[in-house]
């Protein structure tokens, strides 16, 4: 157990856990700030105003920060969240990202039969029910197979609204998110999918597309309206792994990078970046984040089910994922999603020149906010005891989830 943990006597199940390092995620950097919680955060400030009720861990050179938060993941520890049949299943994907500093996660599952994608409806939605998910997020079938991407083409479809409403019976109020190329026939229009999800409170995200700009424009903003109608948990969309599953953008033919930015810009969208080092340059992941800043982005994993596990092959979908390298592609060699976890991710983004501070947001209060939730992201009073304590390097010392310690069992994405 991290000593800070160990001082504070407590695991969340009995006395309070107090932890103490350099604060973020409380307001204001703390150089040197204690954070004080159960089930929730009951304090955080200065150490020298802690109440006196509680004993001070010892100086150190720990950061403490939120959990992290990662709206975009498939899977990890050989685990396919998409096909999961046990609720077991899930947990063992899961604790490859608390371990690893990631307290929340939205499961994604990937293009596959209409019947497949909502066969883990069950388990999933009892997932979150517990609390071990924060929702779900469907990516596809209403893509393009122009940019396929990791994507089975096979599966992929005109946009039903019928369909949407189905997927939202299925998981219930805990479907975050639909991925979908507003291009594809059926997706935009007053019964197509894309409004049918936001008036379900579902937010589309923009993704797997060659769409005009005129059209990427015109899908956001038709999202951004039917999300307010809706009351929905955030009004702003988001676009799946922007620059990924895109065409790059010309200057006599932009396509919809340059609106998503755009929309981003002023607030009206929030981007998904999968900054690991393999799937955006590092300046690319600097450039977008002076231009938006970090309240319009939200840092993602994209995690494979090898995630944790190394160079391995395993089972995704129909197919496999293969990692060599620390770098994932299908069985036909297209690039994949991540082989790594948020925290990875974190570090690449600091790494390519982002600010601490400005990259933690991404990773914790923005994508809490795109879920609605005003208890994740942060540890001021009253927020959900999600916290990681991280060394010099960014690595991961301790994690506590709701309270609890996660056990703190050593796998490959937890080095720096």
């Amino acid at each position: 157990m991290d000593r800070d943990l160990e001082g504070s006597g407590g695991t969340g199940r009995g006395r309070p856990v107090v932890l103490r390092g350099r604060l973020l995620g409380a307001g204001p950097e703390v150089a040197d700030g204690c954070v004080v919680a159960g089930e929730r955060v009951l304090w955080s400030g200065p150490s020298g105003s802690l109440p006196p009720v509680f004993v001070a861990p010892p100086v150190s050179d720990d950061v403490v920060v939120p959990g992290l938060v990662d709206l975009h993941c498939h899977g990890g520890g050989g685990v396919d969240l998409g096909s999961v049949r046990s609720t077991g299943d899930v947990r063992r994907a899961l604790e490859v990202h608390w371990r690893s500093g990631t307290t929340s996660v939205v499961a994604s599952v990937m293009t596959a039969r209409w019947v497949h994608m909502l066969g883990a409806a069950t388990v999933l939605t009892a997932a979150a029910e517990r609390g071990d998910l924060a929702g779900v997020h469907l990516e596809g079938p209403f893509l393009s197979p122009h940019h396929a991407g990791a994507q089975d083409g096979r599966f992929m479809r005109p946009g039903s609204a019928r369909s949407v409403h189905e997927a939202a019976d299925a998981f219930g109020g805990h479907l975050v998110s639909m991925t979908m190329a507003p291009e594809v026939p059926g997706v935009l229009g007053q019964d197509g999918a894309w409004s049918a999800a936001g008036l379900l409170g579902v937010l589309p995200s923009l993704g797997h597309t060659r769409a005009s700009a005129d059209t990427a424009r015109a899908a956001l903003e038709q999202a951004r309206s039917d999300l307010a109608a809706a009351g929905a948990r955030s009004t702003r969309p988001t676009v799946t792994h922007l620059f990924n599953g895109m065409p790059v953008p010309h200057h006599r033919d932009p396509g919809p990078v340059l609106e998503c930015l755009a929309a981003a810009g002023r607030g009206a969208a929030v981007l998904e970046l999968v900054a690991d080092g393999v799937h955006l340059a590092p300046q690319t992941v600097r450039a977008v984040l002076e231009m938006v800043g970090p309240r319009s982005v939200a840092l993602v994993s994209d995690a494979t089910p090898a995630a944790g596990l190394g160079d391995r092959e395993v089972p995704w979908g129909e197919g496999v994922v293969r990692v060599r390298d620390g770098v994932a592609r299908t069985g036909c060699g297209a690039l994949a999603g991540g082989a790594s976890t948020l925290i990875d991710v974190l570090r690449s983004t600091v790494r390519s020149g982002v600010p601490l501070v400005e990259a933690l947001r991404s990773a914790t209060a923005t994508p809490a906010r795109v879920l609605g939730r005003a208890d994740l992201g942060h540890l001021r009073p009253g927020a959900k005891a999600d916290m990681v304590v991280l060394g010099p390097e960014l690595e991961v010392r301790s994690v506590v989830r709701g309270g609890v310690v996660v056990p703190p069992v050593e796998h490959e994405n937890m080095r720096p």
